[in-house]
């Protein structure tokens, strides 16, 4: 594969394609990545380079936009994500497995030489040891998401063992990010809650103050993931979807962190159907074998993420009302 790849982002138009498209061109350049999702980007989307309307379950679509620009990697980013998904349930299991699918076998029968995956700490159930929860512990999903994320993680293994691709993957926690809104997720309430803090001083929860998750900061989530798609192939063990963690915190503790820096802040609890997808999933996270394999390592702890989060926001804030 040439130094320069060529690559398609799908889903780009989401919580993380949105700020991984901006990464992969700052670093290979602009016109090197296709932005695609099954929405027209909005009025006010502001990347440059190259955008293609894409239907992943249309395989037809995804060989035309290779073809055309000759694509060599691929970023499959388009889900339906866990809330959504008990909501919508059979269209969660199409978007996700049949999407996925899709991109295997065009790679599986094309140029690209390379192709990332995402997987979720949603692969874990109530059957799974909450704590430290380790690569190999149990997965046993009860969720929609967790189920189409868990098949997932076995698809792109067997491609990889049957068709010597180079897939790779991680198990993302709950991801907090101030540029797009929350898509959908069960982790949502830690990204509501920072333009609920500056703007209205409250927040109203939709899990318990005492739900402790696995999370991370989206910058740190970019840049592992671009450390795993840039290691030698060699050294990587896991050809499933990789633990991948940073800190994890409740509610309560959150509300802490941000009445240290807006001292009025207060925060209610109101929780629904998200708890219980919540209380299925692990507490904290071992990922030993991305530090180890690909020596992953977040920029960011929790009190450090708070900070950039309020700062950040604030300046979003303000620009959307000038």
């Amino acid at each position: 594969m040439s130094d320069t790849p060529k690559i398609l982002v799908t889903g780009a138009l989401g919580q993380i394609g949105s700020e991984l498209v901006t990464e992969l061109r700052n670093r290979f350049g602009t016109e090197q990545v296709i932005a695609s999702d099954l929405r027209a980007p909005p009025d006010d989307y502001n990347e440059n380079g190259s955008f293609e309307q894409l239907d992943v379950l249309k395989p037809d679509q995804i060989l035309a936009i290779n073809e055309k620009y000759g694509i060599n990697q691929i970023y499959h980013l388009a889900a339906i994500l866990s809330a959504v998904g008990e909501q919508k349930p059979q269209l969660a299991w199409n978007v996700n497995m049949n999407g996925l699918l899709n991109i295997l076998e065009i790679v599986k029968n094309g140029d690209v030489q390379k192709l990332f995956w995402p997987s979720s700490i949603a692969v874990f159930g109530p059957t799974t040891p909450r704590n430290d929860t380790e690569q190999f512990a149990i997965t046993e999903p009860t969720t929609v998401y967790g189920i189409s994320k868990l098949a997932g993680e076995r698809w792109v293994e067997y491609y990889h063992d049957k068709y010597d691709l180079d897939i790779r993957s991680v198990r993302y926690p709950g991801l907090i990010s101030y540029k797009t809104k929350a898509g959908g997720g069960t982790t949502d309430y830690a990204v509501e809650i920072f333009a609920a803090a500056i703007r209205e001083g409250s927040y109203t929860c939709f899990l318990n103050s005492d739900t402790v998750l696995p999370m991370m900061y989206m910058p740190d989530a970019i840049n592992g993931t671009l450390d795993l798609m840039e290691a030698d192939e060699k050294d990587l063990q896991i050809r499933s979807s990789y633990n991948f963690n940073a800190f994890s915190f409740s509610p309560n503790q959150l509300a802490a962190l941000i009445k240290n820096h807006i001292p009025g802040f207060t925060i209610e609890y109101a929780p629904d159907f998200r708890q219980k997808l919540a209380d299925t999933w692990p507490q904290t996270i071992d990922d030993k074998y991305a530090r180890e394999d690909w020596k992953w390592e977040q920029q960011f702890d929790l009190e450090s993420m708070v900070s950039d989060m309020l700062d950040k926001t604030k300046l979003k804030l303000l620009e959307s009302v000038e």
